[in-house]
């Protein structure tokens, strides 16, 4: 008798989360009979967010490739590859895991750009001006307000609930993580986050946008896409975007029809790829 199992599932949570944040996701992907991983990134890994607020040294200088690293040596230690799925910076981080040939099939939700998209519109430089703004905490570890949360995350909401929100989910900045992922957007070859567009061998790839993001517009999505394209790879690179959806895509009130849709985006190219290999 063949027992079946279904692939496991790794979530990369964003800039100023925690796993947390994938709560949803997960349980939702569980019931379905997934493993799912959700570390933290490091500094952060199983914290709680009252506890990195009041202690943040341990996110400090922790730059891009750090992060990277740190996954890459959590999925080398699984039985088997994962699809692996990220938001926002965790969105970046999956296409960095992408270049490493770490999964079988990959989901960037609201995905930051690699190095070389340079795809910057105003509503996303707005996001990181607290941080951006001084160059001295380069390596600091910055608190969001709760004004910018509702700004970044919270912008379908009123502000009492976004403050809520803030509450439960918002942490510090990764400060190196920011100035990194700008500065890349203008040096394609050099970045930190530098990915090999044209790599013939990645396993498919899905950008997925909110119509109303103000961190990852879809404009930014769509460059990341044409940038994919423009190489002439045979690579997997789908795209699809959700009309009326914040940056909170994978909390905000229809999350489920998104995390479907990856799911079932995700499993199939991964059969296709496991088959065809």
């Amino acid at each position: 008798m063949t027992t079946t199992t279904k692939t496991p599932i790794v979530l990369v949570h964003g800039l100023w989360m925690t796993p947390k944040s994938w709560n949803t996701w997960a349980e939702y992907f569980r019931a379905r009979g997934h493993k799912v991983i959700v570390p933290g990134w490091p500094g952060i890994d199983d914290r709680e967010v009252a506890d990195i607020r009041s202690n943040p040294e341990a996110l400090k200088g922790i730059g891009l490739k750090q992060i990277a690293d740190h996954y890459e040596r959590i999925i080398r230690a699984l039985p088997e590859k994962p699809i692996i799925m990220g938001h926002s910076f965790g969105g970046l981080l999956t296409q960095m895991l992408a270049d490493r040939d770490l999964g079988v099939a990959y989901v960037g939700v609201a995905p930051g750009q690699p190095a070389g998209i340079s795809t910057l519109p105003l509503s996303t430089l707005w996001t990181g001006t607290p941080i951006l703004a001084n160059p001295f905490e380069k390596n600091g570890a910055k608190p969001l307000s709760k004004a910018h949360f509702h700004f970044t995350f919270g912008n379908d909401l009123s502000r009492e609930a976004s403050d809520r929100l803030w509450n439960e989910y918002a942490v510090n900045s990764y400060n190196r993580v920011f100035f990194e992922g700008v500065a890349a957007a203008f040096n394609e070859q050099g970045g930190v986050s530098h990915v090999d567009f044209a790599r013939a061998d990645r396993a498919p790839l899905l950008v997925i946008t909110g119509g109303i993001d103000h961190v990852v517009p879809p404009a930014i999505g769509r460059a990341i896409v044409k940038k994919y394209r423009s190489t002439g790879s045979p690579a997997t690179i789908d795209y699809r975007e959700f009309p009326g959806r914040t940056h909170r895509l994978v909390s905000q009130d229809g999350w489920e029809e998104i995390a479907e849709y990856a799911l079932t985006w995700a499993v199939e190219h991964a059969a296709t790829r496991t088959a065809a290999n």
